[in-house]
């Protein structure tokens, strides 16, 4: 995006990837549909990007994710509207969006090296100098935008490259975490794999404080693994696990799991009550069948020692209240998460403190350009961090050009 906004400026333009071919992470996003951006409102994506969202409002200002549509359509890429306002291609293809964006660079001539790791940029009275790469070969710039990514997803060719060079001028790189990534627990029920491969749909998960108040609660689906819990709930409540690991020095953090978030506890006991008052001879499995998937239901009913095959009528009241109580508040420790190079998104970067919000210029040496996930600006799964890095690139590669004409 941001060699084709330099390109569209008429100027001379060259294109660097370490990689075989360009647009790996891009050809493997959204699984292998690519979630190109989010029709949601600016206010409601900067919302879904907790990490530095806000630094993205003048950028948005300049080049919206309306104008993202706009330019794939532009490219003849179709796009289709789905939940929660995703934009994918009407192909379901990620490789169609990648042809797309390398033909444009084509027609605009944009010169493309790959397999070409850069070794070091170089930098001179305050401003870009020149890059380096293999063979001692030296190339002067007047600009230079760094776009390599985080540190996730490695095998696609990010592995933090850009860091050094971001230090090199004088940037501050803030601790880089995982955040998209799946969580791990060491409870006892995870270990045994009791739900592994369960999956639930539209439930509501909540990150606790030490004093159990919610830091954040995402409703979405989630699966349990064998090492502990995944899926998009998950996901986007990572972040927060890893936070308050940090703050609080913590080495297991509590969440809370409601299985029914659309109703409230006493409704459910009530409900369950009027269930079993009407066929109390049933097994309370039968009764309650349907209420939760079957497996998580027998899970459950295990934990509050209620007899699965036992009738209805038989069972406590006590026993049935902790019952409901436990569908609504299902309480476990995880103890971490998976590492960077598993998760879908890095924490942490370039901080942008440090750069220009119209541009994405860097405030401390003349030339240099940042865009992408080498910034420390993090989304949740969804489309936001394309969407992020779309936007960005537009702004650095366009600036990128008018810096190096004056």
């Amino acid at each position: 995006m941001a060699a084709i906004a330099a390109g569209e400026k008429g100027r001379k333009v060259l294109l660097i990837d370490k990689g075989d071919k360009l647009g790996r992470k891009l050809a493997i996003s959204g699984g292998g549909r690519c979630n190109v951006t989010n029709r949601l409102p600016i206010e409601e994506i900067i919302k879904h990007i907790p990490g530095n969202g806000r630094f993205l409002y003048s950028a948005f200002s300049i080049f919206s994710n309306e104008d993202i549509i706009a330019f794939f359509e532009k490219l003849g890429i179709e796009l289709k509207e789905e939940d929660h306002g995703r934009m994918f291609p009407v192909s379901n293809k990620a490789q169609s969006v990648v042809d797309a964006l390398i033909s444009r660079l084509k027609e605009l001539d944009v010169d493309v090296r790959v397999n070409c790791p850069v070794l070091d940029v170089h930098y001179k009275d305050g401003r870009v100098e020149s890059v380096e790469l293999p063979g001692n070969e030296i190339l002067s710039a007047k600009s230079v935008v760094i776009a390599v990514g985080g540190k996730s997803v490695p095998h696609t060719g990010s592995t933090g490259d850009g860091y050094a060079w971001a230090e090199k001028a004088g940037h501050t790189i803030t601790e880089l975490f995982p955040t998209e990534v799946p969580l791990l627990s060491d409870e006892g029920f995870i270990k045994e794999k009791v739900l592994q491969g369960l999956s639930l749909r539209s439930v509501a998960l909540s990150v606790l404080n030490p004093k159990g108040k919610p830091l954040v609660t995402h409703k979405m689906d989630m699966i349990f693994t064998h090492f502990g819990i995944s899926g998009p709930a998950v996901l986007r409540c990572s972040q927060f696990v890893v936070k308050a690991m940090k703050k609080w020095d913590l080495k297991r953090v509590t969440v809370n799991l409601d299985a029914l978030p659309e109703k409230k506890t006493e409704e459910l006991f009530q409900e369950i009550n009027s269930l079993i008052k009407a066929e109390p001879k049933k097994s309370v499995k039968n009764v309650l069948k349907g209420l939760i998937p079957e497996r998580y239901l027998l899970f459950l009913l295990e934990r509050n020692e209620i007899d699965p095959s036992a009738q209805g009528g038989q069972v406590s009241n006590e026993k049935i209240r902790s019952f409901a109580a436990s569908c609504k508040n299902f309480q476990f420790t995880v103890n971490g998460t998976q590492p960077l190079e598993k998760a879908f998104v890095t924490g942490g970067g370039v901080s942008v403190k440090e750069v220009e919000p119209q541009t994405m210029a860097s405030k401390l040496m003349g030339g240099l350009y940042f865009c992408g996930e080498i910034l420390d600006i993090h989304g949740y799964t969804g489309g936001y961090n394309i969407t992020s890095a779309l936007v960005t690139g537009r702004l650095a590669g366009s600036n990128a050009v008018e810096y190096a004409m004056e």
